[in-house]
C-alpha cells in the first residue's frame, strides 16, 4: 500500500485540554482526537463518551478527580463506535452504575459491535493503548427511546444542582446518535454528530438525514458545544461555526457521491471525483486522509440506495484501502 493504513502511522500523542465551560460542564479535548464531556453535579458526575480503553480512561478520571470526588455514576454512549465506548468499564471503580445509550445504539452494538471493535483497533493503534484492559463489548444498562428522533422518550438525569437531558435528535454520524443537553447552562455534548477542524468520519453514516439533524441541534441555541473532535466552541456564533463546518463536509461529500454514482464511476474514480471538491476545503484537517476513503465508500453506497451502511470488518477495511491506493 502506498500510504500507511488508516491511522497506523499516527503515533504522536496529542495535547489534552480539560477546561471548564460553565458552572457544571467540562470539556476533555485532544487536538482532533476523540473528545469526552464531563458534567459535575453536587451528588453525581456524568461522562459523555468513555474513551477507547479502560487504560486510556484513567487520564480522564484523573482530570476529573482534580476537581471533584463525587461518584461518576453515569456514562453516556453518544453512539456505538469502539473508540468511544470500550473504556466504559473503568468507571465502575469510580461509582458508575448506569451506562446510557439510545435504542439505535443498542441495536448497532448487537448488529456490528464485535466487527467494529476489531476494525477500529487495527485502524487506531495509538488510541487503543491498553487494549488488553478491555473486557469485551460495552453494553448499556439503560436504553432510551424507541429509535425515532425527537425528545419523546428522552431521559432527564438530576446530578444534584444540574439536570441533563438526553435524547436521540436524529440520524447522522450513525442511526443511533445521542446528545446530552444542559439547558440551564446552554451546553451541548454532541458526540460525533458535530466536529470542528477535524475529519468527519461518515463510514457508518446516514448522510441524507444528517443535515436535518444538525438543524435540530442548531435550534437549541447552544452557547457551548463539546464536539466529537476539535476544540470546545464557546459562544453561539462559534457553535454555529462547528455546525456549519460539519454540514459543509457532509453535503459536499454526499453530493460528490451522488454525482459519481449517477455517472457510473467505480469506487476509485469516485474517490478522485470527490477529492476535487473536498481537498481544497478540508485537506488540511487532522485525520482527513484517514477518513476520506471510508467516507467516499459510504457516500457512494448511499447514493446507490444502500440505506443501512455495510458492516466494516478488519478485512473489508484493508481491501477497500488497497483498492483505492493501488
Amino acid at each position: 500500500m502506498s500510504k500507511a493504513f488508516a491511522s497506523q502511522a499516527d503515533l504522536a500523542d496529542k495535547k489534552i485540554t480539560f477546561e471548564q465551560l460553565s458552572a457544571h460542564c467540562w470539556a476533555y479535548t485532544a487536538e482532533g482526537d476523540p473528545n469526552s464531556g464531563v458534567i459535575i453535579g453536587d451528588q453525581y458526575i456524568m461522562v459523555s463518551d468513555a474513551t477507547a480503553t479502560p487504560a486510556m480512561a484513567q487520564d480522564l478520571i484523573a482530570k476529573i478527580r482534580t476537581v471533584s470526588d463525587k461518584p461518576i455514576k453515569y456514562v453516556l454512549l453518544t453512539h456505538y463506535h469502539a473508540v468511544r465506548v470500550l473504556g466504559a468499564s473503568a468507571y465502575k471503580a469510580e461509582g458508575a452504575t448506569e451506562i446510557i445509550a439510545s435504542r439505535g445504539t443498542y441495536e448497532l452494538i448487537v448488529e456490528r459491535g464485535a466487527q467494529d471493535m476489531q476494525s477500529e483497533m487495527e485502524r487506531f493503534p495509538r488510541l487503543f493503548r491498553g487494549a488488553d484492559s478491555v473486557p469485551g463489548l460495552t453494553w448499556p444498562t439503560l436504553v432510551i427511546g424507541d429509535g425515532q428522533p425527537g425528545r419523546q422518550g428522552s431521559l432527564e438525569v438530576d446530578l444534584g444542582g444540574v439536570k441533563v437531558q438526553i435524547w436521540h435528535p436524529g440520524q447522522g454520524h450513525t442511526r443511533g446518535d445521542t446528545i446530552a443537553w444542559v439547558e440551564a447552562e446552554k451546553v451541548l455534548f454532541s458526540g460525533d454528530l458535530v466536529e470542528y477542524e477535524a475529519g468527519v468520519y461518515t463510514g457508518d453514516a446516514q448522510l441524507e438525514e444528517w443535515p436535518a439533524t444538525l438543524e435540530a441541534l442548531r435550534a437549541l441555541n447552544a452557547e457551548f458545544i463539546v464536539p466529537g473532535r476539535g476544540e470546545a466552541m464557546k459562544g453561539n456564533a462559534d457553535v454555529n461555526k462547528a455546525l456549519d463546518y460539519t454540514q459543509r463536509w457532509v453535503t459536499t461529500l454526499f453530493q460528490a457521491g451522488k454525482e459519481a454514482a449517477a455517472a457510473g464511476m467505480d469506487l476509485k474514480a469516485a474517490m478522485a471525483h470527490t477529492r476535487k471538491s473536498m481537498d481544497p476545503v478540508f485537506g488540511h484537517v487532522f485525520i482527513y486522509e484517514h477518513c476520506l476513503p471510508f467516507d467516499v465508500s459510504r457516500a457512494y453506497d448511499e447514493a446507490q440506495g444502500i440505506k443501512n451502511p455495510r458492516i466494516w470488518t478488519a478485512e473489508r477495511d484493508k481491501e477497500m484501502w488497497a483498492a483505492l491506493q493501488s
